[in-house]
């Protein structure tokens, strides 16, 4: 397809309709070609706002469609592992949202399903791809802010809607989950290095059951820790603070980087307290739904490795699986 992938998506779920899809088709190897629910007309309504060929009235139908060579996996949580394993057994490759599964024993399920089906499967953290995290690591490999020691993470939003997924304990709802997720692949990814032990402090909503508060503490190799608090029912707000021996380098919008304006680091030496001695690097423009979309398809299509083998979500499920024990009242834990 003039070197295209032609993607199909797993359901009309709103991250895909309202961001990823719109994003992916902006892409240089990304053709979106057909779209599922479980209604024929919701995906045919979907389809013709967005554009996208075929539609189809359940999701094994699009599955079977032979000209379909990626999935896009959004669907609600529990649903990732068991429809990304049957995507896989079609012979599609497949780009699951976030958080890859629910627990890291059923994440390894998908090791076993690509070593069967030899096909790409890969856990959706777009954010990896964007170049205000690129360079973020570039500049603590480059040594300016020194040692690296520590990392502080940030990332709210307000979401009391009891029919809203993101509240529904059963089917994987809460912060951790949602975007607890965000603070612990982006410090391996600043860190290069796997945590060995946690622990955590979470706050349950009474009439929900999923966890609306919760702060964590990651000890890194070399004693360097991540501390965290994300919440679904405080003001929006998101912030990284990235700490060295010698400076510190601030991600000013690290997770849903706008499209309007350009994003912002600061690099900082410390000299003054207020920020004033700051650098400022502004990144270009980018959506990195787009970025992460085009380098799964040349994955896909042999043109470059996928940095982020499905071991990689593996991780970072174990990770979320020690912060609900040491917060369900377990303590430190290791990973």
């Amino acid at each position: 397809m003039d070197g295209k992938v032609a993607w199909g998506v797993l359901s009309t779920a709103k991250i895909g309709t309202g961001k990823v899809i719109p994003s992916m088709q902006k892409g240089s190897r990304t053709a979106i070609q057909a779209i599922a629910s479980r209604s024929e007309g919701q995906a045919r309504e979907v389809a013709d706002l967005l554009g996208i060929p075929r539609a189809y009235g359940s999701y094994e139908e699009l599955l079977a469609d032979p000209a379909i060579e990626a999935i896009y996996n959004p669907l609600p949580n529990h649903l990732h592992v068991p429809w990304t394993i049957k995507a896989l057994e079609a012979g599609k490759h497949v780009l699951c949202e976030k958080p890859i599964a629910l627990t890291a024993g059923e994440a390894e399920q998908l090791v076993e399903a690509r070593d069967r089906s030899g096909k790409l499967v890969a856990e959706a953290f777009m954010v990896r791809f964007h170049p205000q995290w690129r360079r973020a690591r570039e500049i603590v490999r480059s040594g300016e802010i020194g040692e690296l020691r520590a990392i502080q993470t940030f990332f709210s939003y307000f979401n009391d809607d009891p029919g809203n997924v993101r509240n529904m304990a059963d089917i994987g709802g809460g912060g951790l989950y949602d975007i607890g997720c965000y603070a612990i692949a982006s410090a391996r990814f600043i860190m290069e290095a796997e945590p060995e032990r946690v622990v955590a402090a979470l706050d349950r909503d009474p009439a929900f059951g999923t966890d609306r508060l919760s702060s964590g503490l990651a000890v890194f190799p070399g004693n360097r820790h991540l501390t965290f608090t994300c919440s679904t029912q405080l003001v929006p707000y998101q912030r990284v603070q990235i700490c060295g021996t010698k400076g510190r380098i601030e991600v000013e919008i690290p997770f849903n980087a706008p499209l309007e304006i350009p994003c912002r680091l600061r690099i900082d030496d410390g000299k003054d307290l207020s920020g004033a001695s700051a650098r400022v690097e502004e990144m270009p423009v980018a959506d990195q739904y787009t970025l992460q979309g085009d380098a799964f398809s040349r994955a896909v299509l042999g043109e470059e490795p996928w940095e982020f083998p499905i071991e990689d979500a593996v991780a970072n499920m174990r990770i979320i699986d020690a912060l609900f024990r040491a917060g369900n009242g377990g303590g430190w834990q290791t990973v």
